[in-house]
């Protein structure tokens, strides 16, 4: 059976790496005595998958993974035996089930939510709240993205589903599909740049909110979270 864990990550977890936070579960996995499923052959591994890796030094209060196990109790069973074998910074909020043909977390997502704060003392000198209405509505945003092996130019605002000014900061719902998987700070360099500014590195606070699937129906809105897809047990 499938199960499909979300958990969030803060404090000094934010600057653990991908693959670290990858043999972080797996050792909890086992010390909470999981049933979970291995794989076949002369190395096998735990039937484990995640959703779309966090960068480091983001927070996050929706991040995903599932599991293949051989057998349960309950969710809430679940959630306490791994809680215990958490470290502070990292905080298993809810287990569900998944549908049988349900694809995993990886392939699932389509889009994530950010919050974009300011550290104290690197605030914006202009009215930020009112210029990313004016920079959403542009009908493109140029940016050239760098990869490892090359550069180009790339148009971001497809890939921006959403992008508003919140109470404290700003708020972007954007393309985290494995096609896409635009980052904030591209976002926000480009929003500096457009209004003459230059956003320090480590002038932002950034929070991934949640992580997105593109399950919808006409009378639902069309990115859920990946937690919806799941049943409790």
């Amino acid at each position: 059976m499938k199960i499909r864990i979300k958990f969030s990550k803060s404090a000094a977890m934010i600057f653990v790496g991908h693959l670290d936070m990858v043999r972080y579960f797996q050792k909890a996995m086992r010390r909470a005595n999981v049933d979970i499923a291995y794989s076949g052959g002369f190395n096998p591994h735990q039937v484990m998958s995640f959703a779309a890796p966090l960068g480091v030094g983001i927070y996050s209060n929706g991040e995903y993974l599932d599991i293949e196990a051989n057998s349960v109790t309950t969710a809430s069973d679940m959630v306490n035996a791994l809680q215990q074998q958490m470290v502070e910074g990292v905080s298993i909020v809810s287990v569900k089930m998944l549908p049988e043909g349900t694809t995993n977390a990886m392939a699932s997502v389509a889009a994530a939510g950010y919050t974009v704060r300011f550290r104290a003392g690197a605030e914006p000198d202009f009215d930020y709240q009112n210029a990313i209405l004016s920079f959403y509505q542009k009908e493109s945003i140029n940016v050239i993205k760098k990869t490892k092996k090359s550069e180009k130019e790339l148009d971001l605002k497809p890939f921006i589903f959403e992008l508003k000014p919140v109470e404290d900061g700003i708020y972007m719902l954007v393309d985290a599909s494995s096609s896409g998987n635009i980052k904030p700070n591209l976002i926000m360099q480009a929003f500096f740049k457009e209004n003459g500014k230059e956003l320090g590195e480590f002038d932002t606070i950034i929070t991934r909110e949640d992580t997105y699937t593109n399950v919808g129906t006409e009378e639902e809105p069309l990115f859920q979270p990946l937690d919806s897809m799941g049943n409790d047990f």
